[in-house]
């Protein structure tokens, strides 16, 4: 079996840190390519794993002794297990602005807090996301669009290491039923499983706690504390809804996504592309897809997201905003292979809102079709990159 190196985007965006800050920490759920990333772009420092109890044990006791080993500095992999390391290490840098720690770690929860405390204005962070579909363009394109959205995104899954129907049961087995429930000190596994699939039910739905109280039979607290730390843990993003001092009733609910598109389609039992091409979840699955590509986009390139939808009193949507300055670009996304007009109608809503400050407009579909000179451009979701 033949493994081959995925190149990622981000690292442009890492080796321009590492000429300024001391320190760079990465973040990401797990299996996201992390490790291999780190590996592959800073092959000058050595690695340690925090996850390796020999390791941590050294750490542990003699952290100036673990730290010091290296006169360049080191990569340490999963730091959110040795915490304490970071004070160390701020000394360190301080002492000496030509080391170089690379801290990686699954929780954002535990990783960022620490680092915010210990090493503000010392370290760049960046958030490594599942592969993007400019990253697999090649052998993505090769796929149909619903093999594409069964697959997901994880590495993995691209370099002939797993498949699909053994990677996401492990996947939510191993790390969101044990870490995660750990996290949480959930003792009903049913009811966290219930919660799971139920939110992959409500992709790109307002997110009502309440409502999810009720069928769940936990409290409102309970589901916005997992909700909380399955943000964190890289499960679910929010999108935030667009909302300025206007005289236009717009909702303030955000929209819930998965980060991962296979990972969804696993929860909601999902199996065959023949049964995702009949589930009435697909187009809500490749609304998934693209929102999260634009998120993706934006991290690649060490960015905030700035990504919004746009929702009035009347149910009038646009599925994506992307806010550049004072102005924003719109796109609606469809997955229908076929274009109709009525595709139109919540851009032109917003046109008239936001008048000239929405500075491009278009709609993202399965079609084939493609028109670039119209004044709402029409694109086929492989050429999105051009609108990101």
């Amino acid at each position: 079996m033949t493994i081959q190196f995925i190149n990622r985007d981000i690292a442009t965006v890492m080796l321009e840190m590492y000429q300024y800050f001391p320190v760079i920490t990465m973040t990401g759920p797990r299996q996201s390519g992390k490790t291999t990333l780190l590996r592959k772009v800073f092959k000058q420092l050595p690695y340690y794993s925090l996850e390796n109890l020999d390791v941590r044990h050294f750490a542990l006791n003699d952290p100036i002794g673990f730290l010091t080993q290296h006169q360049e500095g080191m990569i340490l992999d999963e730091v959110q297990n040795a915490p304490d390391l970071l004070s160390y290490i701020q000394g360190l840098v301080d002492e000496n602005r030509e080391k170089r720690f690379i801290l990686s770690g699954s929780s954002q929860f535990s990783v960022i807090k620490k680092v915010t405390q210990s090493l503000a204005g010392r370290t760049g962070v960046l958030e490594l996301l599942p592969l993007s579909y400019k990253e697999v363009k090649t052998e993505a394109d090769k796929k149909t669009l619903d093999e594409l959205l069964l697959t997901g995104f994880y590495p993995v899954l691209y370099t002939a290491e797993n498949t699909p129907k053994l990677f996401y049961p492990s996947y939510v087995k191993t790390y969101l039923e044990r870490d995660v429930r750990d996290l949480l000190q959930i003792k009903d596994i049913i009811q966290f499983q219930t919660f799971l699939r139920l939110c992959a039910g409500r992709i790109g739905s307002l997110f009502n706690a309440s409502e999810l109280s009720s069928e769940v039979g936990v409290s409102v607290n309970t589901i916005k504390s997992w909700l909380s730390v399955l943000q964190a843990s890289y499960i679910f993003k929010l999108l935030p809804p667009f909302y300025e001092n206007i005289r236009k009733r717009l909702t303030k609910t955000p929209k819930l996504y998965f980060c991962d598109i296979g990972l969804a389609c696993y929860l909601l039992g999902i199996e065959t592309e023949q049964q995702l091409a009949r589930d009435k979840m697909r187009g809500h699955l490749f609304e998934n897809f693209i929102v999260m590509e634009a998120f993706k986009n934006r991290h690649n390139q060490g960015k905030d997201s700035n990504l919004f939808f746009y929702r009035d009193s009347n149910g009038v949507e646009v599925d994506l905003l992307l806010k550049n300055g004072n102005d924003y670009s719109a796109i609606e996304i469809k997955s229908s292979q076929t274009y109709h007009p009525e595709f139109e109608i919540g851009i032109q809503s917003l046109s008239t809102l936001l008048e000239n400050r929405l500075t491009n407009k278009a709609i993202l579909y399965a079609g084939d079709f493609e028109n670039e000179t119209a004044e709402i451009q029409l694109f086929n979701y492989k050429n999105m990159n051009c609108l990101f």
